[in-house]
């Protein structure tokens, strides 16, 4: 079957809902390794107490993730998106694996050397992410924004996730012998499990769905060259004549592209910077103990992830989708007001107020971050929206570390040792 054939195939719809959770598992895969690290920070915390493994880990996790995304999002035009999306799963993979092989062949034991083992893992995993998140995001952005939608609430879900499993194992294991080394350990097992499910899901199933087949061959007719492996796979072949012609008519370069839609990048900046700078480092070490006790971290982490993933269905809601850009970035603005908000509630409010703000960042970072990257990437052609989506998550994870940097500074006068 050729490109035409499959532009004009009348069954190209079919698939639609199957792509739909395909995306959904996928976007969880992305993220569930990360997710996992965050949510078993008790357990690092017990095994490395002076060491802040939730900023160092982070800080560690991030400049690989921006260095890479970087680069990938200046040459994204030449990398095949299937080879790069199975290398950022197989990354994963083997990454999630290596935290859960370390822990086991050192016994639960903590010591510098097992923290810097754990902090090169980090950084590999940092390599993957960008690989993925860009990857997947420049992919769906030429297909239907139900698919990008679905890939933002599995990344979202990831969190809620292990969130829940966390206050589940908590629960089981809280009086038993070594009980967070045993929740710990169930999490990287299941995280393993999961990222080899999109191994397998995005390799052999998703490449063939009729309605994924249909939006790849129509990027490759307007000039898309990442795409070719991935319609190969489907037994798809490409006309290079016509890609090349495609490729050489006037396209716009990264540069207009990114002042086209600054705005946009500019709100998923500050959108990841506010909330980096308060999850998870804050919510661990300066909020102080209350009523919950070893509790009360677990439980901000897990409505922060809770509001993050209902949020993002939201969208999905037309009447509540917000689409003007001017309302995006008043709305992005708004959202520095959580810095001094989250401040006064540590140091004189109780838990009540700190779980309400918490909820609330969750669910204005998944709103918002859902609307500018479905809003985003409309009126171009499939390269262009395949580039846009590569630039935009750049933007987004150059906010990430900009957040983690700035979450060092809630350190200062207190009476936590920064290494």
């Amino acid at each position: 079957m050729n490109v035409d054939d499959a532009i004009e195939n009348p069954t190209r719809l079919e698939g639609r809902y199957g792509a739909m959770v395909t995306c959904w598992i996928l976007g969880l895969g992305s993220l569930v390794s990360w997710n996992t690290l965050l949510t078993i920070g008790d357990y690092y915390y017990a095994l490395f107490p002076e060491y802040h493994p939730a900023r160092v880990l982070t800080m560690v996790y991030q400049p690989f993730a921006l260095g890479t995304m970087a680069t990938l999002a200046h040459f994204e035009a030449k990398v095949d998106t299937r080879r790069r999306n199975l290398f950022g799963y197989i990354v994963f993979f083997f990454g999630t694996l290596a935290l859960l092989v370390l822990d086991l062949a050192s016994s639960g034991k903590g010591g510098i050397e097992n923290y810097i083992g754990i902090c090169v893992i980090v950084a590999s995993l940092g390599v993957a992410d960008a690989y993925v998140q860009g990857g997947m995001v420049g992919d769906l952005s030429f297909m239907c924004p139900e698919f990008l939608q679905s890939f933002l609430a599995g990344v979202a879900a990831s969190g809620a996730l292990t969130s829940a499993l966390r206050l589940v194992t908590k629960a089981v294991f809280e009086k038993s012998d070594n009980g967070l080394r045993k929740g710990a350990t169930l999490f990287l097992s299941i995280s393993t499990l999961l990222v080899f499910l999109c191994i397998l899901l995005y390799a052999f199933y998703f490449p063939k769905l009729p309605i994924v087949k249909h939006y790849r061959s129509k990027a490759a007719s307007e000039g898309s060259k990442t795409v070719s492996t991935d319609l190969a796979a489907a037994g798809i072949q490409t006309q290079e004549s016509k890609i090349t012609d495609a490729t050489n008519s006037k396209q716009l370069s990264h540069k207009q592209l990114l002042l086209q839609n600054i705005d946009y990048a500019i709100d998923l900046f500050l959108i990841a910077s506010v909330s980096l700078s308060i999850m998870p480092g804050f919510l661990y070490e300066n909020t102080g103990m209350h009523h919950l006790g070893s509790w009360y971290a677990i439980v901000l982490i897990a409505m922060y992830n809770v509001g993050n993933l209902i949020s993002r269905y939201i969208p999905l809601v037309k009447k509540l989708k917000l689409e003007s850009r001017k309302g995006l970035m008043f709305a992005t603005l708004l959202r520095l007001l959580f810095i001094p908000c989250f401040y006064f509630a540590a140091k004189y409010g109780d838990q009540g107020p700190m779980t309400m703000l918490t909820s609330f960042l969750g669910l204005t970072n998944g709103y918002l971050t859902v609307c500018v990257l479905t809003a985003a990437p409309k009126g171009y052609k499939g390269p262009e929206q395949n580039a846009l989506g590569n630039l935009l998550i750049l933007c987004l994870i150059g906010g990430i570390l900009s957040g983690v940097s700035l979450d060092w500074l809630w350190l200062i006068g207190s009476k936590e040792k920064i290494i």
